[in-house]
C-alpha cells in the first residue's frame, strides 16, 4: 500500500518511526509546507528513503492518506484526497469543532466513493460510546488533566503562573465545541468522544493543571438507556510535544496496520 503522510512533525515522525519496517506500507510521499521541506528531507532519509517530500499529495499513485498535520492540512489536502477517491485517515480530529467541517468531509467522501476514518487516538471506549449511542446516550462528560507545563501557550496561562501551582486548577469548564475552540492543541480527545457520542454541544468537558501528575489523564463519564460506564486513561506524553498523548500516535499506526492485516479488531 502506497500512502501519502501529512505532516512530518512529532506524531509524523514517530509514525514513520514506527512503520519503516511493515511489510505492506511504503510511504511513498511526505506532504508539507515549502518551510519544512528541507527538515521532511532529513527525517525521510533517516525513516522512508523511498518517500518524495512534496507541498501536495501526489495525484496518482497513492493508496491512503494520513493526515498529520492540524485543520489547515484537512482543507488543503484530505478534502481533494477524499473527492478523486483516495481514502483517509485523519488524526487531527479536533479540527472537526470547526463548524461544517465534518458534514464537509462527508460530502467528500460520498463523492468520491470513499471513506474518510477519524481515529480514536489518545482516548479508548470510542467503540463502546458509539454503540451506546445507538443503545440511548444521555449524558457524557470528559474530563482532561495534564501536568502545568502541558497547558503552555494556551489560555490556561492568563491570569495564572502555571510553573507557581501547587493544587489542581480547573483551567475551563464548558462544552465540547468550546473547549475545541480555546484550545485546539488539546482538542482532540474531547471532539473524538464529542463525536462518537452526543455531539460537540451536548458533551461537558473540564481541563485540569495538576501539578501532581507527571502523565496525561482522560476519563470519559457515558450514562444513558444502555447502563453506563467510567474510563480513566492514563498516557505518557509524547516525548517531542508534552501536549500530545504517545498513544495518539500508536492509535495512528494501528489505524495504518489495520489497512493491510488479513485479521483486524
Amino acid at each position: 500500500m502506497q500512502i501519502a503522510l501529512i505532516g512530518c512533525g512529532a506524531i509524523g515522525t514517530a509514525l514513520l518511526e514506527l512503520v519503516k519496517d511493515d511489510a505492506g506500507l511504503q510511504v511513498a510521499a511526505i506532504v508539507v509546507p515549502a518551510e519544512g521541506a528541507e527538515a521532511a528531507r532529513a527525517v525521510a532519509q533517516r525513516l522512508a528513503s523511498g518517500a518524495q517530500v512534496t507541498q501536495a499529495v501526489p495525484t496518482g499513485g497513492i493508496d491512503l492518506v494520513v493526515e498529520a498535520a492540524g485543520h489547515a492540512a484537512i482543507e488543503q489536502h484530505v478534502l481533494p484526497a477524499l473527492r478523486r477517491g483516495v481514502p483517509c485517515i485523519v488524526a487531527s480530529v479536533g479540527a472537526l469543532s470547526a463548524a461544517g467541517l465534518p458534514e464537509q468531509l462527508e460530502a467528500a467522501a460520498r463523492e468520491g466513493r470513499t471513506q474518510v476514518q477519524l481515529i480514536a487516538g489518545a482516548i479508548g471506549g470510542i467503540d463502546a460510546l458509539a454503540a451506546a449511542r445507538i443503545g440511548g446516550l444521555s449524558t457524557v462528560r470528559y474530563t482532561g488533566r495534564k501536568p502545568p507545563h502541558a497547558w503552555k501557550g494556551t489560555p490556561a496561562e492568563q491570569g495564572r503562573d502555571l510553573d507557581a501551582l501547587t493544587a489542581e486548577t480547573v483551567i475551563f469548564e464548558g462544552t465540547a465545541r468550546e473547549a475545541a475552540a480555546q484550545f485546539p492543541k488539546n482538542a482532540n480527545v474531547a471532539a473524538t468522544v464529542s463525536l462518537a457520542g452526543l455531539g460537540l454541544d451536548r458533551t461537558t468537558v473540564r481541563l485540569i493543571a495538576d501539578p501532581a501528575v507527571r502523565e496525561n489523564l482522560h476519563q470519559v463519564e457515558a450514562a444513558g438507556a444502555f447502563g453506563s460506564f467510567e474510563l480513566t486513561m492514563r498516557n505518557q506524553p509524547l516525548a517531542a510535544n508534552p501536549k500530545t498523548s504517545a498513544l495518539t500516535v500508536f492509535s495512528a499506526v494501528r489505524a495504518l496496520r489495520g489497512k493491510v492485516a488479513p485479521l483486524v479488531i
